[in-house]
């Protein structure tokens, strides 16, 4: 742990710091473009002058070299088909063509072509400014460049006088700091004194802080505040605990109630707006509809005798009543409300009948789980499998990473990074415990980018169903 004046030292170090790069960010950038806007200026003055002597000239190459030693600029002129037929610096004969330069292609319908670019010739930042002019010989292009390199030397010398300056004031700095430090220091012990005084229950012990006034304020109110404050974080622990277990069963509850009557009641509206909207509807569908409907309502109303299964879940005391019946049928019922939920979907079954014995419910619950999740986490067709000794749902989502295949059947837990809604957090605790309880394990792959499989055995599941034929 730092020591006081340490503190001070790192912080005030850390400020300078910070205010040390600011000023050289804003210095550099301020004298470049100040350099920039002068050299422009420049630049165009110069072209202004020298214009009548390309127009006059017959030997372009020795007025250039002229030119740029005498104004200290690059100067290079470039036929109207972008051919380099003059330049100061360079072999014009290794230049490419100029005719898709910006300040080329801006002159020609601008007074002046202006552009910034670094130069590959060069190897350096260059202004460069273009004009249009009409010579003897033809429409040429007259350009002057002007190189950045001095941006740097100037800010070179402005940021060793900053870092001079920086320096000193660090050093004063520290001493400060070391000062106040060791007054702090002081005051802390006294206070550290009388705090040990305290413990040991000698209330009549006397704090004389030197320096810091705060410290013996703080000295007076610690005898009255110690003793009143732990009988309040008594209370407050105990009320907070309480608290925190209500609103946890609540919305335990809460969360229970809308991920597992979402599927039925969506199943009943479905059937009830189609017969609403078709008066004329075929009585055999109609029949048939107001048998989903009632399959469902009772199916509802399974899951209200049940709504305490989140709560059950947390206490460990969830049962099951088993039952004989085919699971390929449990299958069809579950896709076929699905369906309804999400019409625009294609969600393929592939299954023989197969009976179990095990609690139809809470299979039930299991399978729509599995398929709703596949269904809200990937676009494309979800494949539901029933094999001889298996069932799996075959997604080709988002997929879960490896690192989080281990908790996702946590209570509650969600995978931030994949945005899982609560029917994640809660569904596949929920279904991790109901397999557990019929001696099944939920089995999960999955690939990031690829998709998932959830699945689960129903080897146990079969047994029990000739131990009960027998």
């Amino acid at each position: 742990m730092l020591r006081i004046h340490q503190l001070f030292f790192l912080n005030i170090l850390g400020l300078f710091t910070a205010a040390l790069l600011v000023a050289s960010v804003i210095s550099f950038y301020t004298l470049k473009t100040m350099i920039i806007e002068d050299g422009k200026e420049r630049l165009i003055q110069s072209i202004e002058l020298l214009e009548p002597q390309i127009v006059a000239s017959n030997d372009l190459d020795s007025l250039a070299h002229s030119i740029a030693q005498k104004a200290h600029l690059r100067l290079t002129v470039v036929a109207e088909n972008g051919v380099v037929i003059a330049e100061s610096d360079t072999d014009k004969k290794t230049m490419e063509n100029h005719s898709n330069r910006v300040e080329i292609m801006e002159s020609m319908r601008k007074p002046y072509g202006i552009t910034i670019r670094y130069s590959k010739t060069l190897k350096t930042d260059f202004v460069y400014v273009a004009k249009k002019i009409s010579t003897p010989h033809g429409i040429l292009y007259f350009r002057l460049s002007m190189s950045l390199k001095g941006v740097m030397d100037h800010f070179y010398t402005l940021w060793i006088k900053l870092f001079i300056a920086f320096t000193v004031l660090v050093a004063i700095a520290l001493v400060i700091a070391y000062k106040i430090s060791k007054k702090a220091r002081h005051d802390i012990l006294q206070i550290t004194h009388y705090l040990d005084q305290i413990s040991a229950k000698n209330y009549k012990a006397i704090l004389k802080p030197e320096y810091f006034r705060e410290f013996l304020q703080i000295s007076i109110m610690l005898k009255n505040l110690v003793k009143k404050l732990q009988n309040r974080d008594k209370q407050k622990r105990k009320h907070t605990a309480k608290l925190r277990l209500i609103n946890k069963q609540q919305n335990d509850i809460l969360s229970a109630i809308s991920h597992e009557f979402k599927n039925p009641i969506a199943a009943i509206m479905g059937y009830a707006e189609t017969l609403h909207d078709d008066l004329n509807i075929d009585p055999k569908i109609r029949e048939k509809f107001l048998d989903k409907i009632l399959a469902n309502t009772h199916r509802v109303t399974l899951m209200l005798d049940r709504l305490a299964l989140s709560v059950k879940l947390e206490n460990n005391d969830l049962s099951i009543k088993p039952t004989l019946f085919d699971i390929s049928e449990v299958c069809h019922e579950s896709i076929s409300i699905l369906q309804i939920k999400y019409p625009s979907r294609s969600i393929k079954y592939m299954g023989l009948s197969k009976t179990v014995y095990a609690d139809r419910t809470m299979i039930e619950l299991i399978i729509t789980n599995l398929i709703d999740n596949a269904l809200k986490y990937s676009e494309e067709e979800v494949s539901v499998t029933l094999s001889d000794h298996s069932f799996s749902v075959t997604d080709k989502g988002i997929g879960i990473a490896h690192s989080e295949l281990d908790k996702v059947t946590s209570k509650f837990y969600r995978v931030h990074k994949n945005r899982w809604d609560n029917s994640m957090g809660l569904g596949l605790s929920i279904v991790s415990y109901i397999l557990k309880l019929h001696d099944s394990t939920l089995t999960i792959e999955s690939t990031l980018g690829v998709g998932s499989t959830f699945g689960f055995s129903l080897d146990s599941l079969i047994q029990k169903n000739k131990l009960t034929k027998k």
